[in-house]
């Protein structure tokens, strides 16, 4: 018997371990005496006269309530703590005047230390370590309303059957449309609109990097996991919204008390939105951060919204060797509601009949729940270089059938029915394909079936005008190794068709390879600094280059080429071309115009080493850019097959982005050499964005270019040899703009110079730039809070003038294209 009860007491703390709650108030500090904790209603125990309770509970949450204070909820830790408000609107009136509009001093230089220590105490700082994660993510009703929802489609099943056939819809269409509404609001009372459950394994080594191995995935309702939905993050090795310093002006701190967590001295410091004067719901703070006090590393955070019912987000860290990892999270965020009408609409209702049938709208709230712990953390650990092959993610196994070797709760009746009846739902309704729709996106392109249609074929320049077109390609859909695509596009101002096709042969489903064959007949801007192996988003921003610039060729011909990733951070691309190229403007290379055959070939490589990729069945997903990263083209033409050309062209790009004690800085550095004997379109124009300087409004404004220069008369500057360089320091001053949203400014500085061997050669209106030109900006980030940043550019130096409106430009960018 007593071997039995040992085994027993063994267990019990092994599944439930035991937590520490205090209880106080919010206004003297003071610990309450009686207050009752709930899990799920079931009544866990009270506090005793020092506010304290211990107990063991399986809930992620508990409900605490205590007479003359009003309830509020806390998330399960080892050890906790609640500060509750009283009832009384006296009190609410005096802490609404007490809630000054500054943080205290002390809590915003304990958080200084926070964010100069963060990369101290992650995990990335010890030279190895491994763990494991289990994720459950899932979409669904308010846990407290399902029984209430229940019953309203119970109910409103049995109205809908007594109504007469008169009363129900007569189209077909609408008839089945309302049928199908009916059974899906039905299966949302049984199971979760949506559950995704994920468990990964984490690798780090100092010398390997980093390794991410999702052991098992499955998404509810879709027969193939989703890559790119794979590698979202959480808090890991991130630092919170609310420690970032841009964010300090969003929030005020206070450093209200300090507790004892296993042993650890930490501070407590509570937040509250900066819009929060007043307590909402009775919630006097958002949040609150432990902060340990021996290394200022973050051991917990919860951030809630104003409004209770909207949500909350905690996250829990825990020290191993000196270092901090994440523990788990639990987030809870209001997503809208789900409306039901229970009485019908009328002919030309009047108002009293409109409010009544509005006041009697039924609304049950629906939320995105999110749970993630993580365990079996080992450091050191003997990690091997072939454990780090590959792209930084993998997955393994994405059926399902290994996570209940991971998960660290068991499945609901409601989740495990989740994935019966949504994935029945699914496969109905298709749902695959359309999840293919959304993750296109993030790649540029809009997936329709086995096609992907790329839209950036339209587009307007100088010389062609509003160009309108679009690319479309097979996808794996259509085959895993073959994809063939065609383009085609009209020019309204040439008058002309542009057109091309091509197929790509992949290799291998392991890794970005592939081997590609193309025919194209098209125009381009002279002197286009090479984009090979841009990303989407680089590739965007760069795209006002060609704008201005009416210095446009025609080329006509084909190519070969092989694309492969050598590793995860180094791609090769190797292509030749044989081509047919003719100037579209008044141009003359050493007194000879028409076209010109030119056979070359074209060696790129990208270096990204701390970029992170996964191999998805669309190819390669770049799921986080990082820097440096390093772009070196050499083309090289050939007086043989058909080429009349003999020249050496090379380039390079090196870009980083780094955070210090005074700011974001960003710098970029590239340059060109070109040799030989080629036209003027195979030299370098110098990144001109500036419209001529023509009687225009839009003279002095431009969009914003990856290596342009605002002040630039676009066109004019031709070299074949250039070096130039771009900065952009952030200062470390971030300020409330409107809304939730924070606004800062970027100061920008920006040179070039370069010159022409042989300008005679070329003959056409322009000038080498054999001076340094120079750019000076300052960029308002988040302007008024909208999507864009907007730029303020002067041109200093050599080529500035007297006049004010010769050198200064506006420009603006859309915020997502980052630095």
């Amino acid at each position: 018997m007593r071997l039995y009860f040992t085994f027993f007491l063994f267990t019990t703390t092994f599944l439930f371990s035991q937590s520490k709650l205090k209880v106080y108030s919010s206004d003297n500090q003071k610990p309450i005496k009686g207050a009752k904790v709930y899990c799920n209603d079931k009544l866990l125990g009270h506090t005793d006269e020092n506010g304290l309770l211990n107990f063991t509970t399986k809930c992620t949450k508990v409900d605490v309530e205590a007479n003359q204070f009003i309830g509020d909820e806390v998330v399960v830790d080892k050890t906790m703590e609640i500060a509750l408000d009283k009832e009384s609107s006296k009190t609410r009136d005096i802490e609404a005047v007490t809630l000054t509009n500054q943080s205290d001093p002390r809590a915003l230089a304990i958080l200084d230390k926070v964010f100069r220590s963060f990369k101290d105490n992650s995990p990335n700082a010890l030279d190895s370590y491994s763990y494991k994660s289990y994720e459950k993510m899932s979409f669904d009703l308010d846990q407290d309303s399902i029984n209430d929802y229940s019953q309203f489609i119970a109910s409103r099943k049995d109205s809908l059957s007594k109504l007469s056939s008169r009363a129900l819809p007569t189209k077909e269409k609408e008839k089945k449309d309302s049928i199908e509404g009916e059974k899906a609001m039905s299966v949302f009372a049984e199971s979760k609109m949506f559950l995704w459950e994920r468990a990964t394994q984490f690798l780090y080594s100092k010398k390997f990097g980093e390794k991410i191995n999702v052991l098992d995935n499955r998404i509810s309702g879709l027969q193939e996991p989703i890559y790119e939905m794979i590698t979202l993050r959480s808090n890991r090795n991130k630092v919170p919204r609310e420690v970032l310093p841009e964010n300090h002006s969003l929030y005020r701190y206070f450093l209200t008390d300090s507790i004892t967590i296993d042993g650890r001295e930490n501070y407590v410091i509570r937040f509250r939105q900066v819009d929060y004067k007043t307590p909402v719901n009775r919630r006097k703070y958002n949040g609150y951060l432990y902060i340990d006090k021996a290394t200022y590393a973050i051991k917990k955070i919860e951030s809630n919204s104003k409004i209770k019912s909207d949500g909350s987000i905690t996250s829990i860290w825990i020290p191993i060797n000196n270092k901090w990892f994440l523990k788990s999270e639990n987030l809870k965020i209001r997503m809208g509601s789900s409306t039901f009408s229970t009485v019908a609409k009328k002919n030309n209702e009047t108002t009293e009949e409109k409010k009544e049938r509005l006041d009697k709208v039924k609304k049950f709230g629906n939320y995105a729940y999110m749970k993630a712990d993580y365990f079996d953390f080992q450091s050191p650990v003997d990690l091997k270089a072939n454990q780090f092959s590959g792209y930084t993610m993998s997955v393994k196994n994405s059926d399902g059938s290994l996570l209940e070797d991971y998960r660290t709760d068991s499945l609901t009746t409601r989740e495990k029915l989740t994935y019966t009846k949504i994935d029945s739902i699914g496969k109905k309704y298709k749902l695959d394909q359309k999840a293919k729709v959304i993750t296109g996106l993030l790649r540029g392109k809009i997936r329709v079936g086995t096609i992907d249609i790329n839209p950036l074929q339209t587009k307007y320049n100088r010389y062609e005008g509003f160009r309108l077109g679009a690319g479309f390609k097979l996808n794996e859909r259509f085959n895993k190794y073959i994809s063939p695509d065609v383009y085609l596009a009209y020019g309204f101002k040439d008058k002309g068709f542009k057109y091309g096709a091509g197929v790509d042969f992949r290799t291998t489903l392991e890794r970005n390879s592939f081997f590609r064959i193309e025919y194209f007949n098209d125009v381009a801007a002279s002197g286009l600094f090479n984009q090979n192996l841009w990303n989407f988003r680089m590739t965007i921003m760069n795209s006002g280059m060609s704008i201005q610039n009416d210095k446009y060729y025609k080329y006509e011909g084909f190519r070969a080429g092989y694309e492969v990733d050598l590793s995860n951070s180094l791609t090769l691309n190797v292509s030749a071309k044989r081509q047919k190229e003719e100037a579209v403007f008044d141009y003359a290379y050493r007194n000879r115009t028409g076209s010109f055959d030119n056979f070359s070939s074209l060696a790129t490589i990208k270096f990204s080493p701390n970029s992170k990729n996964i191999m998805t069945p669309s190819g390669k997903y770049t799921f986080e850019q990082n820097f440096p990263e390093v772009y070196l083209n050499y083309e090289q033409g050939f007086k043989s097959l058909g080429g009349e050309l003999n020249y050496s062209r090379f380039d390079i790009l090196y870009t980083h982005q780094f955070r210090t004690i005074l700011g974001v800085t960003g710098t970029r550095a590239y340059g060109g050499y070109f040799t030989g004997d080629a036209p003027v379109w195979h030299q370098f124009e110098m990144g001109g964005l500036d419209s001529s300087r023509e009687n225009s409004i839009f003279s002095n404004f431009n969009l914003t270019t990856y290596l342009g220069f605002a002040t630039m008369t676009s066109g004019k500057y031709f070299n074949d040899k250039f070096a130039g360089y771009y900065f952009t320091h952030r200062i470390p001053w971030y300020f409330k703009s409107i809304g939730k949203n924070t606004s800062s400014f970027d100061i920008v500085y920006k040179g070039i110079i370069g010159n022409m061997k042989n300008p005679e050669y070329h003959q056409f209106d322009y000038s080498p730039l054999n001076h340094l030109y120079q750019e000076i900006g300052l960029e308002n980030n988040n302007f008024l809070s909208t999507k864009f940043n907007l730029g303020l550019f002067y041109r200093v130096g050599y080529y500035n003038t007297s006049k004010f409106a010769d050198n200064f430009a506006i420009q603006l960018k859309l915020k997502v294209l980052g630095f």
